[in-house]
């Protein structure tokens, strides 16, 4: 019996404009857990398809705000599938385009793991060198969904326990 190789765990972030679903939100969910619903762009909607799996850690970022911002990391908790809200005629992610039997658009699950006592701030990350390749900060990317490499990851973290 052939034995599957083990999959790397992967790093993510992931934008949420507070005023739409904030970490606030995330943190009063039952088991601190959402459905991240609702992206409606097919290069992200690939990442959440077929390259986000279970066990990955993620960056929630606060964006189109006052101070863009991480505030927090989370897990994901279950690999992609459909996204249901383009089904509803009443949502505002509905897509006439999207059916059970072929789907267009699809979502993970992911759970709060630890709000960051200091946010992150963008004006901040801009100045670390450490993140000068980091996908948020290139112009014109406004991806919803987009990698992050461990070290990017491990050092927004520790940032995060510093006081800016």
């Amino acid at each position: 019996m052939a034995i599957k190789p083990t999959r790397a765990r992967q790093f993510w972030l992931m934008k949420s404009e507070p005023s739409e679903f904030s970490i606030d939100d995330l943190d009063a969910l039952p088991n601190r857990t959402v459905h991240w619903h609702g992206v409606r762009n097919y290069q992200a909607r690939n990442l959440l398809r077929d390259s986000i799996k279970t066990g990955d850690l993620v960056l929630f970022y606060h964006s189109s705000c006052a101070v863009p911002a991480v505030v927090a990391t989370a897990k994901v908790i279950r690999d992609g599938y459909p996204d249901h809200t383009a089904w509803d005629s009443r949502s505002d992610y509905f897509d006439p385009k999207s059916t059970q039997a072929n789907p267009r658009w699809f979502m993970v699950d992911i759970q709060l793991e630890k709000r960051f006592r200091e946010p992150v701030t963008l004006s901040s990350m801009r100045t670390y060198s450490e993140l000068e390749e980091l996908p948020l900060l290139r112009r014109g990317n406004r991806l919803s969904v987009q990698p992050v490499t461990k070290k990017q990851f491990d050092f927004i973290v520790k940032k995060s326990q510093q006081p800016e």
